[in-house]
């Protein structure tokens, strides 16, 4: 929102994209904009890991600047690489004002953490997941603003993480959630879906929670070819059409409307992006 009171290189996405590319060997990065450029959109560069350095230095590859730039293609590991997103503005006054605090003019670490640790269980931030597998670090700042981080250990099934960034000031209120816990996109009777939220719920906890006016949603996933979700109509989908849908069910009956809707194939992801406002 404020590109112009950032250090350099992040005022703007192209010195980024420039100073990544000076990093890493030549055609090794890609850079993308998913969204609207003149509307809410995701920015995204991805790298190709390699345990292994290029035979070949960077003074010996011919490259035209000219030419679009392949996607790196991503190497997969065994376990699901699964990243949510959900990105927030225009939060209601009332969300907001549970982000003031009214702390000591000398207040400690520990006093800044008893006091996220608060809100955060006033606002069941601390439940998004079972309490009994989150160990959860929060933080309130002085005089407004909190984040939190949470280690997600389940009884079976990969451990993970979700992260809360929130600035609740009036005109430029924003809230962020980022996970990466492979959650089913619909609930079953499985014993893994008895422990953890489904998509839907989820996102639905998160916004209930900071009440948006907009939000994007970004499911950043492994693909595998024969991936699919059995969904709530008894048909199976592909995992980003799958997670469309529970976007749209989560957010429809609390009033919301989708403004944007993409689906993006890289080599080894799949991304699903959408934005949402409310009537």
């Amino acid at each position: 929102m404020f590109p112009e009171r950032q250090q350099g290189p992040h005022r703007e996405w192209r010195a980024e994209v420039e100073y990544l590319d000076s990093i890493f060997a030549p055609n090794r990065g890609a850079a993308y904009t998913v969204g609207k450029v003149n509307g809410d959109h995701w920015l995204l560069y991805l790298t190709n890991p390699t345990d292994e350095q290029d035979s070949t230095s960077s003074s010996d590859v011919e490259t035209d600047t000219d030419e679009p730039r392949a996607p790196p293609k991503i190497i997969n590991s065994e376990e699901q690489d699964y990243t949510l997103e959900i990105l927030m503005t225009k939060l209601s006054a009332n969300a907001r004002s549970a982000f003031f605090f009214d702390l000591k003019e000398h207040a400690t670490v520990a006093d800044a953490q008893a006091q996220g640790d608060k809100v955060s269980k006033n606002l069941a931030i601390d439940s998004l997941f079972p309490p009994d597998i989150t160990k959860l670090d929060a933080y309130a700042f002085s005089p407004c603003g909190y984040s939190a981080n949470a280690l997600i250990r389940p009884a079976k099934g990969p451990e993970g993480y979700y992260t809360i960034h929130v600035t609740p000031e009036e005109g430029w209120s924003f809230a962020s959630f980022e996970c990466n816990i492979p959650v089913s996109h619909y609930a079953t009777s499985t014993e893994a879906t008895r422990t953890l939220p489904d998509l839907r719920t989820l996102v639905q906890r998160v916004v209930d929670i900071f009440q948006p006016g907009h939000l994007s949603l970004t499911l950043f996933i492994t693909a595998d070819d024969g991936s699919c979700e059995h969904e709530g109509d008894g048909q199976h989908h592909a995992p980003v059409d799958s997670a469309h849908r529970a976007f749209r069910e989560a957010l429809g009956p609390k009033g919301y409307k989708r403004t944007d809707k993409i689906n993006y194939e890289f080599g080894g992801y799949d991304l699903a992006f959408a934005s949402f406002e409310l009537r």
